[in-house]
């Protein structure tokens, strides 16, 4: 039982990662239009997008990665605490 917490929490620190690091490629030119940028707009666009929505941006600062970077935080202490409750 704690193998299947312990990974899911590992997956959804590992979609944290790759969300921070999807971030981080803006910074640097053509950096997204790489095949490895387009590899982790596939997997980050899709749960950053909701986040856009309901979050404005701030001219050129986008506040919504650290939004969801706080959902997937919570989220990975939620599967603790559900461990500790099944436990």
């Amino acid at each position: 039982m704690n193998l299947v917490f312990s990974v899911v929490a590992s997956l959804l620190q590992v979609y944290s990662y790759a969300i921070i690091i999807y971030i981080l490629m803006s910074w640097f030119p053509n950096a997204r239009e790489s095949r490895f940028g387009q590899i982790l707009a596939s997997v980050a666009e899709p749960f950053l997008e909701p986040f856009r929505r309901i979050i404005p941006s701030l001219g050129m600062i986008d506040l919504s990665p650290i939004a969801a970077i706080l959902v997937l935080n919570l989220a990975q202490g939620g599967v603790w605490a559900l461990y500790r409750m099944i436990v």
